[in-house]
């Protein structure tokens, strides 16, 4: 290994802004279970499949209808 290493030539990472951020969130059962079973249907990571739901509602401007009853 070199003892100093010249980064002024480096360029900042273009992808940076697309990087995710580990977040703890406290979900029922139901909703593991029903994104659980899309994985293994899908073959696709259930907490990958939960984060797609979750920007795609982000990006189309979803609202929850909320009731209490």
């Amino acid at each position: 290994m070199r003892e100093e290493y010249d980064f002024s030539k480096g360029k900042k990472n273009p992808y940076a802004k697309q990087l995710k951020k580990q977040v703890t969130i406290k979900l029922s059962e139901d909703a593991i279970a029903y994104f659980k079973a899309q994985a293994k249907d899908t073959g696709i990571p259930y907490q990958t499949l939960i984060n797609l739901y979750l920007t795609d509602c982000a990006r189309s401007g979803k609202r929850l209808a909320i009731s209490w009853n």
